[in-house]
């Protein structure tokens, strides 16, 4: 009779490194491409501690291995060459970028009076109005995306894709 193997540290953390790495490739190619269906993003960001998590451990637990890769030119010249890339990444040098857009934007979005948004949108407004009815959110064009999400205890992004995405 075979007996259970002990649930150690190296039991999980090459696995999950394995695993989250296919999670964390797969979503970062689609995202370079700007394909970003569902929770594609949403995966790519909250599982990338999945990958740090089974990293560390995986480093922790073959740490001499670790150690020797580090002590060779390509191992120190190929951690270097990445930290660099991660301090130089941290500055846009002065060019604007779409991420950094993402909050600014959909903030002001969501303080705009619904009357702006359907301008935005090129809907007329009584159709807007309709169009969140229909959804169960009662609206007048003076109420902002912040205030039906409150009012009717949903997320403030839901409201917003209900005005910007088709149906």
């Amino acid at each position: 009779m075979k007996t259970a193997k002990p649930f150690t540290m190296r039991t999980w953390s090459t696995p999950l490194t394995i695993g989250s790495f296919i999670l964390m490739s797969v979503t970062g190619v689609l995202m370079f491409f700007d394909i970003v269906p569902g929770y594609v993003s949403f995966a790519h960001e909250w599982f990338s501690w999945a990958f740090v998590i089974g990293a560390g451990a995986h480093i922790a637990v073959n740490f001499r291995p670790f150690t020797k890769h580090l002590r060779s030119n390509w191992g120190r010249v190929n951690v270097a060459i990445f930290s660099v890339i991660v301090v130089v990444s941290m500055y846009s040098f002065g060019r604007i970028t779409a991420p950094q857009l993402k909050w600014p934007i959909s903030n002001a979005l969501i303080d705009a009076p619904l009357s702006a948004l359907a301008d935005i949108t090129r809907t007329d407004h009584a159709e807007l109005l309709d169009k969140l009815q229909a959804h169960g959110i009662t609206a007048t064009a003076e109420q902002n995306i912040k205030e039906l999400a409150l009012q009717n205890q949903v997320d403030e992004f839901h409201v917003l894709g209900l005005v910007f995405i088709a149906e």
